[in-house]
């Protein structure tokens, strides 16, 4: 195979270079993705062994420092002080640096050093999912990972539930049809997509209705990296009270009556006294 790296000798000027690299296919490394990593001093890394096979891949070898959630705080400082003389090449696992990760943080610190910060664009699992899934992407809203916590989770939908936007999510295989079940709940039933093993032999891309699609998965999740792309939400008759009703128990039944009246409230654009007067009558006993 033909090394991407096609300049090894120029020197890198000091700071910091945020490279991305491939999701899946090796052959989507950039040629200038390649040469930024060679020519680097030091590349800041979540997972030495992902990386030195892209390395090994390009033909090169270099000095790697573990960069992560759990060890970020430590080890920036030496980071960001080696970029004043050093070319410092930031990389993820997989895709963008700083999408869903805390690179962010690096980033701040050395501007605030006064170091140069420079960006090697290239793929993106979550925009490569928008490619794919035949979806509005004139407006679209990155929402991460949703937290494992059912309330936790069913909070996080709730906050987003009016955005009128295209809502991209990162999930696991073991959590993917509880994702879905409750994206189907909170957000209504829309139509959403299922990417997995993006720019992979077995790229897919499963379309349909948030509840067909909690169904499909029920039996367990599909191994790889999973996107979730939600449709923003469709011009909707105004809900009918049995639709408020069975919204609002289901709301009670985790979340005390202010709450799940509020809850209620911004989802359906309905009044919020009205929807805590209904949730006490509701809790009442008979």
């Amino acid at each position: 195979m033909t090394s991407p790296v096609t300049n090894t000798t120029t020197k890198l000027d000091p700071g910091l270079y945020i490279v991305a690299t491939p999701i899946g296919n090796l052959g989507d490394l950039s040629p200038r993705a390649a040469n930024i990593l060679a020519a680097a001093d030091v590349i800041a890394v979540e997972d030495s062994r992902v990386t030195a096979g892209l390395l090994r891949h390009i033909g090169v070898k270099r000095p790697m420092q573990p960069y992560h959630d759990h060890n970020a705080e430590h080890v920036r400082p030496a980071l960001v002080a080696r970029m004043g003389v050093e070319a410092v090449a930031l990389v993820s696992d997989a895709g963008t640096p700083l999408i869903s990760d805390p690179g962010y943080k690096l980033v701040r610190d050395a501007r605030a050093a006064g170091h140069a910060v420079v960006t090697i664009p290239g793929p993106c699992a979550a925009i490569a999912a928008l490619t794919l899934a035949g979806l509005p992407t004139d407006r679209f809203l990155f929402c991460g990972f949703l937290p494992p916590k059912e309330k936790a989770r069913a909070d996080a939908i709730a906050e987003i539930a009016g955005i009128r936007a295209t809502l991209v999510f990162y999930e696991s295989g073991p959590r993917l049809a509880a994702t879905l079940a409750a994206l189907a709940v909170g957000l209504g039933d829309r139509e959403a997509a299922v990417t997995r093993e993006i720019t992979k032999r077995f790229e897919e891309a499963v379309t349909g209705t948030l509840s067909t699609l909690a169904a499909r998965y029920a039996e367990g999740g599909p191994k790889g990296e999973i996107v979730v792309v939600v449709a923003p939400p469709g011009e909707a008759p105004p809900p009918s009270a049995e639709d408020a009703d069975t919204a609002l128990a289901e709301a009670l039944t985790r979340l005390p009556a202010s709450k799940a009246a509020g809850e209620v409230a911004k989802r359906f654009g309905l009044d919020r006294k009205a929807l805590y007067a209904r949730a006490m009558a509701m809790k009442a006993p008979e």
